[in-house]
C-alpha cells in the first residue's frame, strides 16, 4: 500500500512534461557531460542536457549531422532536455 501512495506524485509529475520534435543541426555533442549543442533554421544554437535513450544515441552524431531530435519541455514550455536524437 505505502508504494502505490510513494508512485502517486511521480505519475502526477510526468502528466506536466510536453514533447515536441524539432529537426536541427548538430553543433557539437558532448559525452562527458550528457549535452548537445544544436541550432534550428532560424535561431542562434543552444546547449541542452540528453537524458533517456538520447544519451546511448549521442556517440553516433557530430558537427554537422541533420537530426531530428525529441525535446521535453514543462507545461509552461521552459526546455528541460532532449529526450532523443533520430538520423
Amino acid at each position: 500500500f505505502l508504494i502505490a501512495i510513494a508512485a502517486l506524485p511521480v505519475v502526477a509529475l510526468a502528466g506536466s512534461f510536453k514533447y515536441h520534435d524539432a529537426p536541427v543541426t548538430v553543433v557539437s555533442a558532448d559525452m562527458k557531460a550528457h549535452t548537445l549543442t544544436i541550432k534550428g533554421d532560424d535561431g542562434p544554437s543552444h546547449t541542452a542536457p540528453v537524458e533517456g535513450n538520447a544519451i546511448k544515441e549521442l556517440s553516433s552524431v557530430k558537427a554537422g549531422d541533420k537530426v531530428t531530435v525529441t525535446c521535453k519541455d514543462t507545461d509552461k514550455g521552459e526546455h528541460l532536455a532532449v529526450t532523443e536524437i533520430k538520423k
